[in-house]
């Protein structure tokens, strides 16, 4: 039995096509399915959410990242993560919590403190209660990092100031300068443990970290010379004449709209703030986009070949704010369930539909372009996207 014609043409449509420089997604769709999956991680301390938050950026980023520099540091991102719940189960440990606890796992040797010190100790009882609190908050904040190391592998960095405001363009080109550095570095290390290793030298130990750091080092330097001179080439820093009364009131507007914005993002976060939140976030981004647009007026740059939003981008930046609304709401809903008590100690429970919100989240996974094998002959416009702005 075939299928209808119809049938065919959407099942086409809807076929994720091979990525190209033309079709590729512009980086802020990345960005803001990120967010959403970090946005939805902030919200909750329920491990098994967590971890499905994790497993979904995951997925995401191994069926859709391509070879380039930036896309190896999602490895380095999961190691930061780890690292940081290491280290708050380790304070949690030495340092003690506020926690009580009646379930003791072990004792440590308490170090005898001044009377000034009260409240702090060094040592003493471990319980399993406060082992389970400090894992839980260090998972989250590891969930957070993740889905950041996430949106790091899977947008280009250079192509994400084609999306910026002309006020924020100046801004932009050092952040994105910032956020290449942790990928190119990650991609050098690895380069270089990879040739001490065919030649027979230790890849371990202070001497050889040492011994690979002067490379990395030099080869930032002359990536920043590189970088120096390319900027240089394309006028970067011109500004047009704008009349000092259109200057005055594009700071005013744009530092009041972003103040509202982060007292907004602040109060819907808090649990004491959601009423003001909401309105107080628009009021700041309505204020706040016009004062970028005021402050586009000083920019005379132009823009090469403009990323456009298109059906799939949408797609992918929406799926992402549709988890985060719908942990939002399932906070104020069943806010138990999303924060799984210690004292007493509980076994989380899994809840159904705010987990099936969080596969939303592997939607970009099936709408996005895919990239091709590594290698292959569209290889390179994917990679290296063309930087003119």
């Amino acid at each position: 039995m075939t299928a209808s014609p119809g049938a065919a043409r959407l099942s086409h449509a809807l076929r994720a096509p091979a990525a190209t420089r033309s079709n590729a997604l512009p980086a802020g769709a990345w960005w803001l399915w990120a967010l959403g999956l970090a946005t939805a991680a902030s919200r909750t301390s329920n491990p098994l959410l967590l971890g499905l938050l994790v497993g979904v950026a995951g997925y995401v980023v191994a069926a859709r990242r391509t070879d380039a520099p930036w896309a190896r540091s999602y490895g380095a991102f999961i190691k930061i993560g780890l690292f940081v719940v290491t280290v708050r189960l380790l304070f949690s440990v030495f340092l003690g919590s506020p926690i009580p606890g009646t379930h003791l796992v072990f004792t440590l040797p308490e170090v005898p403190l001044p009377d000034w010190a009260q409240g702090v100790r060094i040592g003493g009882r471990v319980t399993a209660e406060q082992l389970l609190f400090a894992l839980y908050d260090g998972a989250k904040l590891a969930t957070l990092l993740i889905c950041i190391g996430a949106a790091n592998s899977l947008a280009n960095p250079a192509r994400l100031l084609k999306s910026l405001p002309g006020a924020l363009y100046e801004a932009g080109v050092a952040v994105v300068v910032a956020m290449t550095f942790a990928p190119n570095m990650v991609a050098d290390v690895v380069r270089l443990r990879t040739t001490r290793r065919l030649r027979g030298r230790p890849t371990r130990g202070i001497r050889a970290v040492l011994q690979i750091g002067l490379p990395v080092l030099e080869g930032a330097l002359e990536r920043s010379v590189a970088i120096a001179a390319s900027m240089d080439a394309r006028g970067y820093g011109r500004t047009a004449q704008v009349p000092p009364a259109v200057r005055r009131t594009t700071n005013v507007l744009t530092l009041g709209g972003l103040l509202g914005v982060c007292a907004g993002t602040y109060g819907l976060l808090a649990a004491q703030g959601a009423v003001y939140g909401l309105p107080l976030l628009l009021v700041g981004l309505v204020a706040a986009a016009a004062g970028l647009r005021l402050g586009g007026a000083r920019s005379v740059r132009t823009r090469y070949r403009p990323d456009r939003w298109g059906m799939r981008a949408w797609l992918v930046a929406g799926s992402g704010a549709v988890v985060a609304a719908a942990m939002i709401l399932a906070d104020s809903i069943d806010p138990e369930a999303l924060h799984p008590g210690v004292v007493p100690l509980v076994a989380p429970v899994f809840p159904l539909w705010p987990a099936a919100a969080v596969l939303i989240g592997l939607l970009p996974a099936v709408v996005a372009p895919a990239p091709p094998p590594a290698g292959g002959p569209a290889d390179a416009p994917v990679a290296h996207s063309e930087k003119g702005q």
